[in-house]
């Protein structure tokens, strides 16, 4: 029978600990999303899965903020992030460090999630706002698109949904499974 795990026997990281502990070279760029709530969802998501960095972009709000840390639940002060004015500028300037740049997004010639090979590499993901998704501009920027397979009646997910499942998905194989003692 599975019983439930304390929070002490999960031996988490501590704070300093996570800052000091390599990180899965992968960059989280949020597109103009409007809500806090999201952006703190995104923070804590980010620790989850020990992600390099978050770039907030445009209006998307940032830290200190008492909204986003409703969400994110002390996750500001463990990833790290920056602001950038524009989106399509962070693309290019990672595009010119060599990181692989994949908007996630519904658009012509996009690749199923599932049809993803995360190979290690540096890796960025462009999320979008919660309305317009993704600017087209910034799509073109980007190296090819991913698409969440979709079966419902809805066009969308939560941005903060979609980045909780692109980040499983893509991580899977890299994430270590606690061995039952």
């Amino acid at each position: 029978m599975s019983e439930k795990i304390t929070n002490e026997a999960l031996n988490r990281l501590s704070a300093s600990e996570f800052k000091n502990a390599a990180k899965r070279q992968v960059t989280v760029l949020l597109d103009n999303v409007r809500s806090l709530n999201n952006v703190g969802s995104v923070f804590r998501t980010a620790d989850a899965f020990l992600i390099e960095k978050l770039i907030l972009c445009g209006v998307t709000g940032t830290p200190p903020n008492k909204e986003i840390e409703k969400t994110a639940l002390g996750a500001t002060s463990t990833v790290s992030w920056e602001h950038s004015e524009n989106t399509l500028a962070a693309v290019l300037a990672l595009k010119a460090d060599g990181v692989k740049v994949y908007a996630v997004e519904q658009a012509k010639h996009s690749l199923a999630l599932n049809a993803f090979n995360y190979d290690g590499q540096k890796l960025a993901l462009v999320f979008g706002n919660e309305v317009y998704g993704v600017e087209q501009e910034v799509i073109d920027a980007c190296h090819g698109v991913i698409e969440i397979p979709q079966a419902g009646t809805k066009h969308s997910l939560n941005i903060a949904v979609s980045a909780g499942i692109v980040l499983w998905e893509v991580l899977k194989n890299t994430l270590e499974h606690r061995k039952e003692e």
